[in-house]
């Protein structure tokens, strides 16, 4: 069983490294910058110690006001596991870094958030609809889509 890492004192850690990327943080979870998303993973995947060398999950939810992108990584050196979150809140552009480049395993998780809701992931190396055709119409997760 994976453990969670506290996401109060990880929040410390990043905000250390890489000043002005933590918006908050929680028991559980780091809320940061959305510019500062792909420079925090780089950091929590290649510092010593830390090792998040797998994304298990990447996921976007409407809130109406704002998008917010929800990512789980895992350490499997040491067994541990945090919650990354950021807010996007241009909903006629919402538009963060891609994490292809970090985590592998971001590739179709970024595709299926743009396909669904609209999200651009720049840098992404083949950002295109997964689930729905080319030519649809609309994002068919945000909540005003009709």
């Amino acid at each position: 069983m994976t453990v969670i890492t506290s996401g109060e004192e990880l929040g410390k850690k990043i905000a250390e490294a890489i000043p002005g990327s933590v918006v908050s943080s929680d028991k559980t979870s780091v809320m940061l910058e959305s510019k500062s998303l792909a420079q925090v993973a780089e950091f929590l995947k290649n510092t010593p110690g830390l090792d998040f060398n797998y994304l298990n999950f990447a996921t976007a939810v409407d809130y109406i006001d704002y998008f917010e992108l929800v990512y789980r990584v895992l350490s499997m050196e040491h067994n541990h596991s945090l919650i990354l979150k950021t807010r996007l809140y241009d909903r006629e552009n919402p538009a963060v870094p891609s994490l292809v480049a970090i985590w592998r395993s971001a590739y179709f998780q970024e595709r299926e958030m743009f396909d669904m809701f609209g999200i651009k992931f720049e840098g992404h190396p083949d950002l295109r609809r997964l689930l729905t055709w080319e030519g649809f119409q609309g994002y068919p997760l945000r909540r005003d889509y009709l």
